[in-house]
């Protein structure tokens, strides 16, 4: 038996920890394993007695380029375990809080995680001397979705005005329209991002996969909708933990999400797109089809075109709202109840899960959160049980490379932190 080790110390542009070990004998897969070692942060532990007012700006701090759909998503299922229905108002400002986090977070993938691998850079820094106007590009409208986000939450990173019932404090008309002039602008931008990530050679992965998203009867659902599946899955947010489960491997420190009598599942944009094209902006759908790329689609080297995609949308859905709130402040007062409550948003990264259970002294007694990657871990080794064999055989930095682009097309967020993947094949 021959044993060969390949071993790669870092992999750059994803969030968090990572290690991915490969044993082959006779050519085939006998062991692929994503091992997540980043420790478990005990969230879920230490937010139990605690006041519910404190969770939403707890949990932002699980990520630090999520904050916004944690705490949107913690904010809507403290609301509904204490029975609150929020204005039209709150729900518009939160719309635009998710949409510009959106703007921030795809923007970064796109061209700062993405677009070195498919051309040929080692990263987004390194493509300055060639493709100087497509770097500025991406920073401009990394940009203006910081600044739409400190405009409406205080601050770019862990707003601070996001509250149960409403906000402590909320934007002027006149401090949102300052930014239609350059949401106008973005829509150019975004619209050859599509062009530029629509023209890029990719591999072929497609594989039957099923996709889970949110959906909305009236809008290109971010923040409320039903949880449905390109393979019938349709219910209710409160019916989640009947069909979604978790299970533990011993490699990883990240539960392997699946769904009942099925398994494994993908989240994120690819899956958004594929499940709600027809909900998206006019234009963003014309940008897509353009493209020449048939959606549904199930090759998740797209996922950064979907992404690009949404650009083009979350600039055009920013302009409608603007264009019709005329923000006020509101009165946020309610009564404290006991009860349970369930909530899923869309994350830049696919589908948040958070529920909880408040007591009559409105104190936390449980609490669950499930992540977009925690969901997508399961997904993402069965994509390279796929695609490894394919490219087994290339030098091995190249097969290193085609590895991790299979990952970095989920975004993934390891944790927050340290970005680092190990990779060892071996072959018996």
């Amino acid at each position: 038996m021959t044993l060969e080790r390949i071993q790669v110390d870092y992999l750059a542009r994803v969030e968090g920890e990572a290690a991915l070990k490969i044993t082959l004998s006779d050519g085939k897969i006998k062991d692929l394993m994503l091992n997540v070692f980043e420790p478990p942060r005990f969230f879920e532990g230490f937010l139990v007695g605690r006041r519910f007012e404190e969770v939403p700006e707890l949990v932002s701090r699980i990520c630090g380029i999520c904050p916004v759909s944690h705490q949107i998503t913690s904010l809507q299922a403290i609301e509904d375990a204490l029975g609150i229905e929020v204005s039209q108002q709150t729900r518009d400002l939160r719309k635009l809080l998710a949409l510009s986090q959106y703007i921030q977070s795809h923007s970064l993938h796109v061209y700062m995680l993405a677009a070195p691998d498919f051309l040929g850079y080692e990263s987004a820094l390194s493509m300055v001397e060639d493709y100087r106007p497509v770097v500025e590009r991406a920073l401009r409208m990394k940009r203006l979705g910081n600044d739409i986000t400190a405009a409406i939450g205080g601050r770019e990173v862990h707003p601070v005005t996001a509250a149960v019932n409403g906000f402590t404090k909320v934007p002027s008309r006149k401090v949102l329209r300052d930014f239609l002039l350059r949401l106008e602008q973005a829509k150019q931008d975004a619209l050859e991002t599509v062009k530029l990530i629509g023209s890029l050679q990719v591999p072929d992965l497609t594989r039957d996969c099923e996709h889970v998203a949110l959906r909305s009867t009236n809008e290109y659902a971010i923040n409320e909708g039903r949880l449905v599946s390109t393979k019938g899955l349709d219910i209710p947010v409160w019916q989640y933990r009947n069909h979604i489960k978790e299970k533990h491997v011993p490699h990883s420190n990240a539960l392997h999400s699946y769904i009942v009598g099925r398994g494994s599942f993908l989240v994120g944009p690819l899956a958004r797109v594929n499940l709600n094209f027809d909900r998206l902006s006019p234009d963003a759908q014309k940008a897509a089809l353009e493209t020449g790329v048939q959606f549904p689609n199930f090759n998740p080297f797209y996922s950064a075109l979907a992404r690009a995609i949404e650009l083009v949308h979350s600039v055009d859905e920013s302009i409608e709202i603007i264009e019709r709130l005329d923000p006020v402040e509101e009165d946020r007062s309610f009564e404290v109840k006991g009860g349970e409550g369930f909530a899923i948003t869309e994350a830049p990264r696919g589908v948040l899960y958070h529920s909880y259970r408040i007591n009559d002294e409105g104190l936390v007694e449980a609490a669950d959160i499930v992540t977009p990657t925690a969901h997508n871990v399961n997904n993402m080794e069965q994509d390279l049980r796929e695609y490894v064999p394919r490219v087994i055989n290339l030098p091995e930095e190249e097969a290193r490379l085609k590895c991790e682009m299979v990952i970095r097309n989920y975004d993934p967020c390891f944790s927050c932190s340290t970005h680092f993947l190990r990779l060892e094949i071996k072959r018996q």
